[in-house]
């Protein structure tokens, strides 16, 4: 159902690099890159993550309430997405971890403080 996700940003090479690099955890690669926007996938026609300036001109700013959430293959690629997030200057929002039975999650925000969550289920 999901096509793609946008997430703002004010300094597009800082996001360039945080992302080449968090998203290279799980081997999805960059593969739309104009000015204005760039997006990471696993492959051509698969759902991506993008991040864009936004198109009226504005100021990029965080949503409140707005998740990401990167469904992820094992509780390891879950450990090593939110480390290196924060590794990458990203803030921790929730420490990786069981939430209920079966869903382990580690919440973190980008370098423009968007909020993300890496999680396998089971």
């Amino acid at each position: 159902m999901i096509g793609f996700v946008t997430v703002g940003t004010n300094d597009m090479a800082r996001a360039a690099a945080f992302y080449d690099a968090l998203f290279a955890v799980i081997g999805a690669k960059r593969l739309t890159d104009n000015e204005r926007f760039k997006a990471w996938g696993m492959a051509p026609g698969t759902p991506r993550v993008a991040v864009v300036k936004p198109y009226d001109g504005s100021a990029a700013s965080a949503g409140n309430g707005t998740m990401v959430a990167l469904a992820v293959e094992s509780r390891e690629q879950v450990e090593a997405m939110h480390a290196k997030a924060l590794a990458l200057g990203g803030a921790d929002e929730g420490a990786v971890g069981l939430r209920g039975e079966t869903f382990y999650a580690g919440y973190f925000r980008d370098l423009d403080g968007n909020k993300f969550v890496a999680f396998k289920v089971g």
